[in-house]
């Protein structure tokens, strides 16, 4: 019971054991294997299910020098991935052995992997040099040993044990001494006295056999003259010496002396150091021996990077005749020190990179590396600033400058990034790399107008091709996708309405948009009888790739003029097309006055009874202005006769109405020359001639039934006037406190705007659609009401004439965003400033309103209105 309970304990401490020190698996594979040779079933051996490997991520993360080996994702099990060459990963080292890590993830296990690389016989021995010359005196005994120096073989072990042989000699004998597993001295033994005299020179093979399998050789050709003299050579107290030196150790400096001794007597005795042939001239210029002395020192600065060990070969000869010579080698190891600051180099370099270029996009491949070793050549990597960009290591030493962030070229056009690298030595050095990283540009900025809407103020009769606005739009990329070009577009509001019975024509027509500087040009003179809003959208594209547009709405008024006079119409049911003015009776069933037609040129007939009271309506003139607003307000006037007669004319109605009552002392005919005026500047009129005959009040009532009856027939007129009767004249007062009542409101609320405006802040264009205000004219005086859109309106039974339309100042914030740099100004010659005293010339509604007792000053006509 208690043998069985230590077992089980035994076991236990075993496995808490494995637990503390980590999983650690050994493998093996010779050098040159194959790529995709298996070297060992890596998640079996780590106990891992089917499919465990490739859902916890099993991967292999090399320390050091390249690994040569991958694991496979599918599998789980590790694989020769490129050549793997025993001498080039540890030289002379033995075992070869690579220590990689290996991850496992869900939950994080880290296992240790040791995979040794076996050596195979692949390198053949080799000789320092081809041929070897030796002087041997000839006085020399039997039995006298010359050192030779051996092949060296890359191969460790067995295949790196080499055995030597000596072409046959009567003379010569081959003698190799092992100092040590690695290396053995070979000498050349002299078994038979030598006589220069009979052969002077013997020239014998030294050939070495490694004892891999099949073996491989390499020979030296061994040239031996004959010397006379000296018999005793100067000898070393030992063969070889060892000796560590640190790689920053100053030129100069002594680190080893020599002591040989010789048992001659005399100049046989005096013994000069210098170095073997062996060594080669650049082993000679970095260290210097001294002749007399023996000293050596460093000439030249030591690195470990470049090299670890030097085998320094000495040789030490007397000044006998011949000179002999004793042999030694001093072996340098070089210590590494953390003298090599890490190296960052841009192995490639993608750029400049596209502004909408994704998260991830590898914008440079880097290579960091440090020479020396240990600690001292570990390096971390880091990069700064730490946005847009970061690193990512793709394996040991290789790192990738990626993208982490959005970029916008409109905010940072070019990006300074430095790579920075520190090694893990004491002190610690460090090394940094500086990018640079432009950003193109790309078409992702459409332009933009500084206002969604401008409103464009432009009178009638202007120039054909006169200046009316200047736009621009704002595109912040560049180049190309930066270039903006101006038109007008048909795609959408790009139609108006034009004069009546000539449909709809484009805006084009009218107006014309420079490609490059966005000026709106006049094709043609503007008419506002004709058009009296032009509203079209500017579309402004830009030359990127591709194109983006941008549009602004251009809302042009054409303000009136007064280039047209007043026009009198024919009466009702009159045919206007027979080229003369008619005249209609206007009659009511207490009026005995009556008016009838009569043929002529140029004038109208009217008739009158005697005894008609005062105030009692004989005719009515009827007129039309093409014009708008005060350009259109008309008034009559009593041109002759100039004294006081029977008859006068209402102000702005252009009723004649009797101004007494009439009796026989007045005579029977009477002639009025009425002149229809209009308000404009300069004023504009047309006269009519009216003749008014007085009859008795049967003749006027058969005159006024004879002029009805003629009317309706279609005969023609001179001028068209209206009688009317005294009926229409009591519903007259109602609608003159009507329009009392209507225009006074106005006129406050006229006051209470221009008091507003006065103390509204200014902006140099009118811009937006503000509220319109129409103002018409009729024959019964001016009003005024306020509307969002442009109507026409009907003037008693004539053509439809259109209205003014008086724009308030709208002034909208300026866009988000927009600079006061990049704000191109607008034309202010064009897009009129509208100052107090301006905006009260250019628009007739305000001197209207400022005048209401003008308006009421007539009695309201009855017949049309």
């Amino acid at each position: 019971m208690g043998e069985c309970c230590c077992a089980v304990l035994r076991v236990l401490v075993m496995q808490a054991a494995w637990a503390l020190a980590g999983v650690q698996v050994r493998y093996s594979v010779p050098e040159e294997a194959k790529a995709g040779t298996v070297v060992g079933r890596l998640a079996q051996d780590l106990g891992l299910e089917a499919g465990e490997a490739e859902a916890r991520r099993l991967r292999l993360v090399a320390q050091g020098r390249r690994a040569s080996v991958e694991v496979s994702g599918a599998s789980g099990a590790l694989l020769v991935s490129s050549r793997l060459d025993r001498e080039e990963l540890c030289g002379k080292s033995a075992p070869c052995a690579l220590r990689l890590e290996v991850l496992l993830e869900r939950p994080l296990r880290v296992f240790h992997v040791q995979l040794e690389v076996t050596d195979i016989n692949d390198n053949a021995p080799i000789f320092p040099a081809a041929r070897k010359n030796l002087s041997i005196a000839e006085s020399s005994l039997p039995g006298s040993r010359f050192p030779l120096e051996g092949a060296s073989d890359a191969d460790i072990g067995a295949n790196a044990q080499l055995s030597y042989t000596l072409s046959p000699s009567e003379h010569f004998s081959l003698e190799v001494k092992s100092k040590d597993e690695k290396k053995s001295s070979v000498f050349l033994v002299l078994t038979k006295s030598l006589d220069r005299e009979t052969i002077p020179v013997h020239r014998l093979v030294l050939t070495a056999t490694d004892r891999g399998r099949p073996s491989l050789t390499g020979t030296m050709e061994l040239v031996i003259s004959v010397l006379d003299a000296n018999d005793n050579a100067p000898q070393f107290n030992q063969s070889v010496y060892k000796v560590q030196l640190p790689e920053n150790t100053a030129p100069g400096t002594v680190f080893f002396h020599l002591t040989a001794t010789d048992k001659d007597e005399g100049i046989n005795q005096e013994i000069h150091y210098s170095f073997s042939d062996t060594v080669s001239a650049n082993l000679q210029e970095l260290f210097k021996i001294d002749e007399k002395s023996g000293e050596i020192r460093t000439a030249g600065e030591l690195d470990f990077e470049d090299l670890q060990s030097y085998d320094l070969e000495i040789e030490a000869r007397d000044k006998g005749i011949p000179p002999l010579s004793g042999h030694c080698s001093v072996e340098l190891e070089v210590l590494d020190v953390n003298d090599n600051a890490p190296e960052v180099w841009v192995t490639s370099l993608s750029v400049p990179v596209p502004e909408d270029a994704s998260v991830g996009t590898v914008v440079a491949l880097l290579s960091v590396s440090d020479r020396d070793s240990g600690a001292n050549g570990r390096v971390r990597c880091w990069v700064w600033p730490a946005a847009p960009f970061g690193l990512e290591a793709t394996f040991a030493g290789s790192y990738s400058l990626v993208l982490r962030e959005a970029l916008d070229r409109e905010r940072v056009s070019e990006y300074e990034v430095e790579v920075r690298a520190e090694d893990g030595g004491a002190p610690a050095l460090g090394a940094r790399r500086g990018l640079r990283v432009p950003v193109s540009d790309v078409n992702d900025n459409a332009p933009l107008f500084a206002q969604a809407v401008y409103t464009v103020l432009a009178r009638e009769n202007n120039a054909a091709g006169a200046e009316l606005a200047r736009l621009w739009a704002r595109d912040p990329d560049e180049a190309g996708n930066g270039r903006v070009s101006y038109s007008v577009w048909e795609g959408a509001a790009g139609g108006v309405g034009a004069a009546a019975g000539s449909g709809w024509r484009a805006a084009s027509s009218y107006v014309s948009v420079d490609a490059e500087s966005g000026r709106v040009w006049a094709l043609q003179p503007l008419d506002y009888e004709e058009l009296q809003v032009l509203q079209f959208e500017v579309r402004a594209v830009d030359a990127g790739e591709p194109p983006l547009c941008g549009n602004a709405t251009v809302q042009l008024f054409v303000l009136d003029e007064n280039d047209n006079a007043p026009a009198l119409l024919p009466p009702a049911g009159s045919a206007p097309e027979a080229g003369a003015v008619a005249a209609e009776a206007a009659s009511s069933s207490s009026s005995s006055s009556f008016v009838g037609p009569v043929s002529g040129s140029g004038t109208l007939w009217a008739w009158a009874a005697w005894g008609a009271p005062a105030g009692q309506v004989v005719a009515k003139i009827r007129a039309v202005d093409a014009d708008s607003g005060y350009n259109a307000w008309l008034r009559y006037e009593l041109w002759e006769p100039r004294a006081k007669g029977p008859f006068r004319v209402g102000l702005y109605s252009g009723e004649v109405s009797t101004a007494r009552p009439l009796d026989e002392a007045d005579g029977a005919r009477h002639t009025l020359l009425i002149v229809v005026r209009d308000h404009g500047e300069p004023a504009r009129s047309a006269t009519a001639t009216l003749s008014v005959s007085l009859l008795e009040a049967n003749e006027a009532a058969l005159a006024a039934g004879s002029s009805a009856s003629s009317s309706r027939s279609g005969s023609r007129s001179a001028v068209g006037v209206d009688v009317g009767g005294a009926a229409a004249s009591a519903a007259t007062n109602v609608w003159l406190v009507v329009a009392i009542c209507a225009v006074s409101s106005l006129f406050l609320l006229a006051l209470v705007l221009y008091g507003a405006s006065r103390w509204a802040p200014r902006a140099a264009v009118l811009s937006g659609p503000g509220p319109t205000t129409l103002v018409c004219a009729s024959e019964v005086g001016s009003w005024s009401y306020s509307q969002r859109h442009s109507r026409s309106l009907c003037v008693a039974d004539g053509a439809a004439k259109s209205d003014l339309m008086v724009f308030s100042p709208n002034f909208p914030p300026p866009p988000p965003g927009a600079a006061p740099k990049d704000t191109q100004p607008e034309p202010s010659a064009l897009l009129h400033t509208v100052s107090d005293t301006a905006l009260f010339k250019s628009v007739p509604f305000l001197r209207l309103l400022c005048s209401p007792l003008l308006v009421l000053s007539h009695p309201l006509g009855s017949s049309s209105s």
